[in-house]
């Protein structure tokens, strides 16, 4: 826990204590598949593109109420504006693809993939012997859960890889907009939440028409907007002001297994055996970490 002094009138003080960064994750990726697994069962009501229409929809309308993050957009210079542009347009796509790829592979599976660009990433901070072990066993966990799942389905492996090339950009970019200090980071966030709802209104907002006369679809989708879209992006600018993109990175190398036990839970997704080894090597690496 880190703490500040917080000044009050009449020259008083009070101690406020702020959450290590780690704590962010841990909400973070607990919400980052809770939220999908969630939609997936909304499926049954809405074309999956339809559910990605509803959750980003829901957190761009929930942060311009929150943020009014217009207003800050003036005072943002030309790197902080273009790195809003590409997150939007990353957010918007990264989504589509996501929930369209979850719709035919196991979430687990399409979360093992998720993680694998991102080990570059983790690589250019594996600058310890105990940070390079750890990196190893992760690419091992995730080599073993994603098994042989991956050769039943073209398009969703398709999507499965354009998906996890479109998350670890997300990273980069994300973490940019935490660090940038002409603009207020979930002001940010906000502003790119907005330009990815036109993104994906305008890509497929089509799909998701016979959801917005279905009061249990619309619901369903605010539920998954907000716990898919608005609480762990808020935690990841919060902890990625705070933690190096590395460290982050290697952070990540714990969703796969948090994606998993959600599957097990919510979609009653049971691994294989195999699979079943890819999580105790995560939590073997989490030991070494």
């Amino acid at each position: 826990m880190t703490s500040s002094v917080i000044p009050l009138l009449g020259g008083r003080r009070r101690l406020a204590i702020s959450p290590p960064p780690h704590a962010y994750f841990v909400g973070s990726a607990v919400f980052h598949y809770l939220g999908p697994a969630f939609a997936v069962l909304l499926f049954a009501r809405v074309e999956p593109l339809g559910v990605a229409w509803l959750r980003i929809v829901t957190a761009a309308a929930i942060f311009a109420l929150w943020r009014r993050p217009w207003r800050r957009l003036a005072r943002a210079d030309r790197v902080a504006r273009s790195t809003v542009a590409g997150l939007g347009v990353v957010l918007a796509t990264m989504n589509m693809c996501f929930y369209a790829a979850v719709d035919r592979l196991p979430l687990g599976t399409v979360a093992a993939v998720e993680f694998l660009p991102v080990i570059a990433l983790a690589a250019v901070g594996a600058r310890t012997l105990r940070n390079a072990l750890a990196l190893g066993l992760a690419v091992t966990g995730v080599y073993l859960l994603t098994d042989v799942r991956l050769e039943s389905d073209t398009l969703g492996v398709a999507l499965t890889f354009g998906n996890a090339a479109l998350f670890a950009t997300y990273i980069v970019l994300a973490h940019r907009l935490a660090r940038d200090r002409s603009l207020p980071r979930l002001d940010g966030l906000a502003l790119a939440m907005l330009l990815a709802a036109v993104v994906v209104t305008a890509l497929a907002g089509w799909s998701a028409t016979a959801a917005v006369v279905d009061p249990i679809a619309v619901l369903a989708g605010v539920g998954v907007g907000i716990s898919s879209s608005v609480i762990p992006y808020v935690c990841d600018q919060l902890a990625m002001a705070r933690l190096s993109r590395s460290t982050y990175a290697l952070l990540v190398a714990l969703l796969p297994a948090t994606a998993t036990l959600v599957g097990i839970v919510v979609l009653a997704q049971v691994p294989t055996p195999l699979e079943g080894v890819a999580a105790d090597v995560k939590l073997l690496q989490e030991e070494v970490r």
